[in-house]
């Protein structure tokens, strides 16, 4: 695989230097396709497939979120906490750390108020249609 200082490499000595395909190829010993490769594509970094790793808190994953969903209809003096559901998840066998729940409620909230503002958009009144210029 090739790496992001490596193409900058590849392409200042192509760019800049005027150095041949043959020899970039030569002096950083891969192939000159690869070199071709990538002198002619657009790209500014190699693509790489985006990787997940399992985590611990995806079995309660679904749970966390009904929690979050039902404490957010609640008024604010109500609620839960996330220290309170973290502590409640606890007692169900999750065996990781605040942290996770925390980022899981900081992305859940986020998404949450992507959904309203996308709702509200596509239901809010063209007002302009109506005004006469």
């Amino acid at each position: 695989m090739i790496n992001v200082a490596l193409l900058g490499i590849i392409r200042r000595w192509y760019i800049r230097d005027h150095i041949s395909i043959r020899e970039i190829a030569r002096r950083l010993d891969i192939s000159r396709n690869t070199v071709r490769r990538y002198i002619r594509s657009d790209a500014i970094e190699p693509a790489y497939p985006s990787r997940h790793s399992p985590s611990s808190l995806d079995e309660f994953a679904p749970r966390l979120s009904a929690w979050l969903s039902s404490e957010s209809v609640k008024s604010r003096k109500q609620r839960r906490t996330l220290k309170q559901m973290f502590l409640d998840l606890k007692e169900l066998g999750y065996e990781g750390s605040y942290d996770r729940v925390a980022a899981f409620g900081r992305r859940w909230k986020v998404g949450q108020m992507e959904r309203v503002k996308s709702a509200s958009k596509s239901t809010r009144p063209m007002l302009w249609r109506y005004c006469v210029p």
